[in-house]
């Protein structure tokens, strides 16, 4: 079993932080996120190319792509490797997340160790090309191997 962790910085203006562990196991992995800082609802929540925070979060790159798939939502067979759907925060502006993937990996070019989670100020429509029209970026984490 691989663990890897994010942790969320906010980006400039933004209250947003968290974390975001994922958990490779038989194959799958389980993503489990604590995100806090949130307005209420629905907020696009992705893995991006690149591992790199910066103050509007754009250095992070598009969504992690390696298949040149469609955008879609994290339970459509054919998507963006880094399409996780949405989040959607409480009345107290916190969201929490868990669920199961096999798109996402550890090893090979679907590796998602070293690239950028992103959340996002609206939510993910699930069909707008390339991004799901989701908005500005409001923190950053980059994905790294975790202790066991």
């Amino acid at each position: 079993m691989t663990k890897a962790v994010a942790i969320l910085i906010p980006t400039k203006d933004s209250k947003v932080e968290g974390r975001v562990t994922f958990t490779e196991d038989g194959g799958k992995v389980k993503v489990h996120a604590v995100i806090t800082g949130l307005t209420p609802g629905k907020h696009g929540f992705h893995v991006h190319e690149y591992g790199v925070w910066s103050e509007d979060g754009m250095a992070s790159g598009g969504h992690f792509n390696p298949k040149s798939e469609k955008h879609a939502d994290v339970t459509a067979a054919e998507r963006h490797v880094g399409d996780l759907g949405n989040i959607t925060a409480d009345e107290n502006g916190k969201a929490t997340l868990e669920l199961e993937d096999s798109h996402l990996k550890f090893h090979g070019p679907a590796s998602i160790l070293g690239r950028g989670v992103v959340v996002h100020e609206k939510a993910d429509d699930l069909t707008t090309q390339p991004s799901g029209n989701a908005g500005g970026r409001l923190a950053v984490g980059v994905v790294g191997v975790a202790k066991p």
